[in-house]
């Protein structure tokens, strides 16, 4: 049987030149690691096959769905459990991502390092398949750390914060004419969070109680149709990706099918055909 093994990293960055963000997308049939330990939490989601992890002086199994979260400092292996290997997504977070939404921002442990949360599973293995397709900053900003601190939140030690945000609505205006105002070069939601004089996660948490949607969704409409009008107007998609802040062409394409069903390409040619 031919050895299917892969790697492959990308880098993301929390914000407009904000910290970086490893993800990981891996398969092994036969690798089995050396014993290390990383400076970060590695937070993983097994995506088929079986793992077994030496961890804490014993063994643990991943299936698929599991979420792995491997401490700080701790050292540990990996490798297959199963014939036919296994495949998982991962990402290495420094510990104040999942500090931000807890009380007392004391790190959190968690007792058990093998999760069973399909739902959060299901979220941290979309956004990551979407930051490693285009690892926008403020897309990486809006929704890792809410997810680490939910992580937190349910599974381990900490104990969360007040959910409490007064003035909500106008956290949320004044964050959404900000990023409207910025749209080809907007800031990082730490920056805005530091001029509000709040956390990030009571940022994240204000605009999506306001807007229901977070920063980084609201602003890719925007950005839509701020294109359309572009689109309408006679320019080509690349054209309009570029004046409206999308990182290229198929990031405008990725967003404009996902409110408008249609292909920019597509909506250009038929506003054309009717003679517009």
């Amino acid at each position: 049987m031919a050895v299917r093994e892969q790697t492959r990293w990308t880098r993301a960055h929390l914000g407009p030149g904000g910290p970086p963000l490893d993800l990981l997308t891996a398969r092994f049939d036969r690798h089995v690691y050396a014993p290390h330990a990383h400076d970060e939490f590695t937070v993983g989601v097994t995506v088929g096959g079986l793992e077994v992890i030496a961890y804490r002086g014993g063994h643990i199994h991943s299936g698929p769905g599991s979420i792995v979260v491997l401490e700080p400092g701790e050292m540990h292996t990996g490798g297959p459990a199963a014939p036919e290997g296994y495949a998982y997504q991962a990402l290495y977070a420094a510990p104040s991502l999942l500090t931000d939404g807890t009380r007392g921002g004391s790190l959190p442990h968690f007792r058990e390092p093998v999760l069973q949360d399909p739902e959060l599973a299901r979220a941290l293995r979309a956004a990551h398949t979407d930051l490693a397709r285009c690892p926008d900053p403020l897309e990486a900003e809006s929704r890792i750390p809410w997810l680490l601190t939910a992580l937190a939140r349910r599974h381990s030690t900490a104990r969360g914060s007040d959910d409490t945000v007064p003035g909500a609505g106008h956290i949320a205006r004044a964050v959404r004419d900000r990023l409207a105002d910025e749209l080809l070069a907007p800031p990082s939601l730490a920056a805005l969070a530091t001029d509000l004089g709040l956390s990030r996660y009571q940022l994240l948490r204000a605009f999506r109680t306001a807007m229901g949607v977070p920063p980084y969704a609201w602003l890719a409409q925007y950005r839509v149709t701020r294109a359309r009008a572009l689109l309408d107007a006679g320019l080509r998609p690349a054209e309009a990706a570029a004046l409206v802040g999308f990182a290229d062409q198929a990031h405008l394409t990725r967003w404009f099918r996902r409110v408008m069903g249609v292909t920019p390409a597509a909506y250009r040619n038929s506003v054309q055909d009717d003679g517009r």
